[in-house]
């Protein structure tokens, strides 16, 4: 059964989970040549998954069946469990308990063969509906305290299917790195009195050196102090601490602006490996100061020695520089990426 532990000096929770050993690694270096019905995500493969908790099907359906245009299901090889209770006990190395949450997948389309950047803007929005729409469901539970979107795309940034997916992990404790970045948050308010991310967003007026796009709901910009080559980040323009306070009109915006800036990060880099996260608020309440965004970090450099060590990162490629490079892509689209129905 998966189990955090946390470390006595720093603090920092890690899950170990002993059956993810088990999952299948089928992105390799002839990943792109496999054959659909390989792949558990593709139409007709619904039975080699879990059963679904979500599903849009236009044209309605049985569930577990072929006919959807986004699909969501637990992981098959989870992280975490859904059984027992988060009950903490300390030992003389640091603290331990059962890793109690859920491990969801969210599958972007059926096309197995389409990037996230060559999505139509309307198949972006229903994958950012579900992703929304599953975040919501598994906050209700008491016994989450933080839950982690993200997506990983290519074996570098550890994806072990190739099929365009995301994934959801809810967790029963708030991470090292979240409590740190609301901390900054809150002290930043203190200090200048009004909040560090909504500076950013005013900071990169749509003449700044280091945006790439301006929209009426959100900012896309490469971040002052970039920790990789070509990071960007998105910044919605209203302040709101919480993902689950996405309104309807931004939820259609960030689809969009989401599928375009991958899209430029595709074509500028010739369809890198790379990771987005979603940065949200704790799921307590008391984090008002925050902010939250999504985080889009090409896997262009390997983290070595110093940066492991230090938690320093170097960057060789200057956020400016990425920003004009990424201005200039073009972001591209595929019109009809999804499948109509059939194997």
């Amino acid at each position: 059964m998966p189990e955090l532990r946390k470390d006595a000096v720093t603090g920092t929770w890690v899950i170990v989970a002993a059956e993810r050993s088990k999952r299948p690694h089928d992105f390799n270096l002839q990943g792109h040549h496999l054959k659909h019905n390989d792949c558990i995500f593709c139409y007709g493969n619904e039975n080699k998954t879990p059963p679904e908790v979500l599903a849009w099907r236009p044209l309605g359906g049985e569930p577990n069946t072929p006919g959807w245009t986004v699909r969501a299901f637990p992981n098959k090889f989870p992280a975490v469990t859904v059984q027992g209770a988060p009950d903490c006990r300390e030992t003389p190395d640091g603290n331990i308990m059962t890793a109690v949450g859920a491990h969801e997948v969210i599958v972007d389309c059926p096309d197995h063969s389409v990037s996230f950047g060559q999505l139509s803007d309307r198949q972006a929005e229903l994958v950012i509906q579900a992703l929304v729409e599953r975040f919501r469901v598994l906050s209700r539970n008491p016994m989450v305290r933080y839950i982690q979107v993200f997506k990983n795309c290519g074996t570098a940034a550890g994806s072990s299917i190739e099929h365009v997916h995301w994934q959801l992990i809810s967790v029963p404790v708030v991470p090292e790195n979240v409590l740190r970045e609301t901390a900054g948050a809150e002290k930043y308010r203190e200090k200048h009195g009004v909040c560090g991310y909504c500076r950013m967003i005013s900071g990169q007026g749509t003449g700044g050196e280091r945006v790439i796009e301006t929209g009426a709901d959100f900012v896309v910009f490469s971040p002052f102090a970039s920790r990789f080559p070509y990071e960007t980040w998105i910044l919605p323009r209203r302040h709101e601490a919480d993902f689950r306070g996405i309104g309807d009109k931004e939820l259609t915006s960030l689809g969009r602006i989401l599928r375009k800036t991958v899209g430029r990060i595709e074509q500028a880099l010739d369809y890198p490996p790379y990771n987005i996260v979603l940065h949200s608020a704790p799921l307590d309440k008391g984090y008002r100061d925050y902010h939250w965004h999504l985080e889009i970090m090409p896997r262009l450099s390997v983290a070595a020695g110093f940066e492991l060590g230090t938690g320093v990162f170097i960057n060789p490629v200057a956020p400016e520089i990425s920003a004009a490079v990424l201005r200039e892509a073009d972001p591209g689209m595929r019109q009809e990426p999804v499948r109509k129905g059939g194997n």
